[in-house]
């Protein structure tokens, strides 16, 4: 079962990460509160399977994959600081525990920390340079993708086509990033390079399509954070685009962005969501990039890493957090 995978490389990579970022004073304690509390492990994870679908080492792409996974968390701080959030993985976040300045820091550490821990990998020195270039293109978008979803929160008219470009952006790129380091890593043709990318791409875009759709339908309790987080920040996902064109049009940006919303305000647009199947249409949105993720696997023979890939993917849209 995937999730048991995911368990074991988290049982592996956590003790590493936590000798990578060796500190004892504050800023080093806070730059370890996020990965240390848990987290899925999906990219790390990625890097390993991409690696060994190309018949590579997954011993070697370790430290390429705890790199990507220390970057992922530089992002999360950031973003809780950007939107304030008080709860990450069901625990406070790092600024409220240590306050912003400190958080920028650990954040920064963080990221310094990523490139820090791949430019220190032995082998094919070309290749690490490659992979390193991808990951700081990557931070670039990520970027890109962080400033679309916050000038998104000005605007009442975002359409489907930017808020999907935002979401590659933001968290898709990361996703390709880790399968196509894991494919080169493990020496893996162009071919193959390029498939894994399209793969890690598609499932990044499912993976935030379906994190959007948890953040209205599941329950706080399962999700670590208050439901409707997101409209109560005025983030612009694909429920939100898709209400802001509909009778509740004038409902919805009186609310938006709104810290002090009501439960029952709350409960007034999920019941319109369920009762126009709104969910459904978020819902299959994120089965078809999970599907053309699949798809882009075909060129690979049947082995257990594509069988998990396979299972991976199927999972980030089964997941109930």
């Amino acid at each position: 079962m995937i999730e048991e995978k995911l368990k074991k490389v988290s049982s592996l990579l956590d003790p590493l990460i936590k000798d990578y970022i060796n500190g004892t004073d504050e800023l080093y304690k806070a730059a370890l509160h996020l990965p240390s509390h848990g987290g899925k492990r999906l990219r790390p994870f990625l890097v390993m399977k991409s690696c060994e679908i190309v018949g590579g080492d997954i011993n070697y792409v370790i430290p390429a994959a705890i790199a990507i996974e220390v970057l992922h968390n530089f992002t999360l701080i950031h973003d809780d600081i950007m939107d304030n959030d008080l709860l990450r993985r069901g625990v406070p976040t790092v600024h409220t525990i240590w306050g912003i300045p400190m958080a920028i820091l650990a954040g920064d550490l963080l990221f310094a920390k990523a490139f820090h821990i791949l430019l220190s990998m032995k082998g094919d020195y070309e290749k690490i340079v490659k992979v390193a270039e991808i990951l700081a293109k990557t931070t670039i978008t990520i970027s890109e993708g962080q400033s679309m979803d916050m000038s998104f929160e000005r605007k009442n008219n975002v359409s489907e086509e930017e808020y999907m470009t935002m979401i590659y952006k933001k968290t898709g790129a990361l996703f390709e990033a880790s399968a196509k380091i894991g494919a080169i890593l493990g020496g893996g043709s162009e071919e193959m390079v390029e498939a894994l990318g399209n793969y890690g791409k598609n499932l990044g875009i499912g993976f935030q399509i379906f994190d959007d759709y948890l953040g209205l339908i599941s329950k706080e309790e399962i999700l670590g954070k208050p439901i409707g987080s997101d409209i109560r920040e005025g983030k612009k996902t694909l429920f939100v685009i898709k209400l802001l064109n509909s009778s509740l049009r004038d409902k919805v940006i009186s609310i938006l962005g709104k810290k002090n919303v009501s439960n029952e305000d709350i409960t007034l647009i999920l019941n319109y969501i369920r009762n126009e199947k709104i969910d459904e249409y978020v819902l299959n949105k994120a089965k078809f990039h999970i599907d053309l993720a699949i798809s882009s696997l075909s060129i690979f023979p049947n082995s257990e890493a594509k069988n998990d890939l396979i299972e991976l993917a199927r999972y980030v849209i089964s997941r109930v957090k």
